[in-house]
């Protein structure tokens, strides 16, 4: 029989802790949540591997050190409410949801979605709201939020969902720049998000943000 226990601390030991995440809460929420209760069941046996592990078609759950990395630069508060854009089976919610205070988890695959509102119920996540709408579009009504994570790769950031973080607020993404994943955090100041670098990473584009391009002959 599996021992995911065992698993999941070696995670922590070798994947995250030696890349600079340093953050108690977000180490105790990583040691905490049963990573292969979120994964599709034949992915079980991989499910603390250090790979982004495929969930649909150009969707995946990030790999433990990138995702562990993303949420060290993004200073959860214990008061937060986090829009957790491309939220998967719901592993990054469940993560997030035992820092913070409350958690929306977008999600524009109906499967996927449906999936996450199941798996958070069986492991009692409760403060988390499973949303079925397109990612690009975040969840204006719950707005503004104190924090976001986009999972998955993006190369623009629409003004759309910009403009749900709220002033002061924080929001971590990786954005693909030609062949480079580079993610970084961004601070919203005076109506403004002022980004800078953190670390490289790859992922795919999730759909709704890429960027457009020009007809050429």
């Amino acid at each position: 029989m599996t021992d995911f226990a065992q698993r999941r601390t070696m995670m922590v030991d070798s994947q995250v802790r030696p890349n600079d995440v340093t953050s108690y809460p977000v180490i105790d929420a990583m040691l905490s949540v049963p990573r292969e209760e979120f994964v599709p069941d034949a992915m079980r046996d991989v499910a603390y591997a250090g790979q982004n592990i495929d969930l649909a078609p150009g969707r995946i759950l990030l790999e433990p050190r990138t995702l562990g990395k993303m949420m060290e630069v993004l200073n959860l508060q214990s008061s937060d409410l986090v829009l957790n854009v491309g939220g998967g089976y719901g592993y990054t919610a469940a993560v997030i949801a035992r820092i913070a205070e409350a958690v929306v988890a977008v999600e524009s695959e109906a499967g996927l979605a449906a999936e996450a509102q199941a798996r958070l119920a069986a492991q009692d996540v409760f403060n988390v709201v499973v949303v079925n709408a397109p990612l690009s579009e975040g969840f204006a009504s719950q707005a503004p939020y104190d924090a976001m994570l986009i999972e998955g790769a993006i190369e623009v950031m629409p003004e759309s969902l910009a403009k749900q973080l709220r002033d002061g607020g924080r929001i971590v993404a990786l954005f693909r720049e030609g062949n480079l994943g580079v993610v970084r955090v961004g601070h919203k100041v005076d109506g403004r998000i002022n980004w800078r670098f953190s670390f490289n990473a790859s992922a795919p584009v999730l759909q709704g943000f890429t960027e457009t391009r020009g007809f050429v002959l």
